[in-house]
């Protein structure tokens, strides 16, 4: 059966952004953000996708992955997922393969609602239409003043009552680092410390109280991801009220399987961006539902906003710092907070994104 619009071809372009200052978290320090852009055409219509990853994903989005799309149904981007799942299977799902999978599968969603004129969260149902966000950033590189500085901003400027800082680079200061944090906001929000894997378990344990102490009420990534077993005992132990929250690096629907059931965490949280893109991340909520757990898209706010509004048991979304920047750099159309909440703009199709070329071209990979 000849399709009744066909994927043209997918169009690969990376661009890397050095960010305005040097950043750290728990486990790693960095001063620049690769991200890898893929354009699906069909139909005479173009759809933008993305995720934030290496340059060396290109090859294989326009070599395996290019050869199951190309010519495969523009109205069926589930399809072209599945193919793209076969496609990676001796090189394995997760990881870089899984963010190149994001890329095109974020793209051809957008290309199909461009095909039929809706924005994208009308094309896949909304259960809301606005997302509540959290500031995050605070990272472990800036000065205390840097830090109170930022949240505050967020809660001043963009409404939000709910803000994160980085830990876990330095243990024995996080108390006070916290401490002065949590005095500068002044009960305006309710603060979360994500330690990116960085502590040991007896060391978490310990480090929870003190931080509940000054009303942090979400650990995210206390122990590794890896360590299901260290998770659900800090989840069992954690003070009353705090939340264990992780997921950042779940690539698969296996992946997310797993860690619920080891009722490892109170909040999962799901990366459009690596979770295999909008079908997998969709695949993610539903799980969640069933497992009456409350989803927290991970970074990349532009992207996620329209799925998030498709997600059953969304908590909130990330307004990551970096990529926050990188997409108004790059993209007309990035949301912009009020009251602490983002809303598509269902006037736009797709995801209502338009890439600045001009602008992007100084910062080709």
């Amino acid at each position: 059966m000849t399709p009744a619009v066909i994927i043209d071809g997918l169009h690969v372009r990376a661009f890397t952004i050095p960010t305005d200052r040097p950043e750290a978290d728990g486990t790693l320090s960095w001063d620049r953000t690769t991200i890898v852009l893929v354009e699906a055409s069909g139909g005479g219509r173009t759809g933008i996708g993305y995720t934030y990853a290496s340059e060396m994903i290109g090859g294989l989005i326009t070599g395996k992955l290019a050869e199951v799309v190309t010519g495969g149904d523009a109205l069926a981007p589930q399809a072209a997922w599945r193919a793209m799942q076969r496609a990676v299977r001796n090189l394995g799902r997760s990881g870089l393969a899984a963010t190149a999978i994001a890329a095109v599968d974020t793209a051809l969603y957008d290309l199909k609602a461009r095909l039929l004129d809706v924005s994208l969260a009308a094309l896949l149902g909304c259960y809301r239409d606005e997302v509540v966000i959290y500031g995050s950033g605070g990272f472990t590189s800036y000065t205390e003043a840097d830090v109170e500085e930022q949240l505050a901003g967020w809660v001043e400027r963009d409404g939000c009552s709910l803000v994160k800082m980085k830990v876990g680079s330095e243990p024995a200061r996080d108390p006070s680092r916290v401490r002065a944090v949590s005095r500068a906001l002044d009960d305006r929000a309710t603060l979360f410390v994500d330690a990116n894997g960085a502590y040991g378990v007896k060391q978490a344990l310990r480090l929870s109280q003190r931080f509940a102490e000054q009303g942090v009420g979400w650990f995210e990534e206390p122990v590794s991801s890896d360590d299901l077993d260290g998770l659900r005992a800090i989840r069992e132990r954690a003070p009353f009220g705090m939340e264990i929250a992780a997921g950042e690096y779940t690539y698969t629907l296996d992946d997310a399987r797993t860690m619920l059931a080891a009722e490892a965490i109170d909040v999962m949280q799901a990366d459009v961006t690596r979770c295999a893109g909008i079908t997998g991340f969709l695949q993610i909520a539903a799980l969640c539902e069933a497992h009456h757990i409350d989803l927290s898209g991970h970074c990349a706010p532009a992207l996620h906003l329209h799925v998030a509004c498709a997600a059953p048991r969304l908590r909130h979304l990330e307004w990551f710092h970096d990529h926050v920047r990188i997409e108004r750099m790059l993209f007309e159309g990035a949301p912009v907070p009020r009251d602490g909440v983002i809303r598509p703009d269902l006037s736009r199709p797709g995801n209502g994104l338009a890439f600045k070329a001009q602008d992007a071209a100084r910062y080709a990979a």
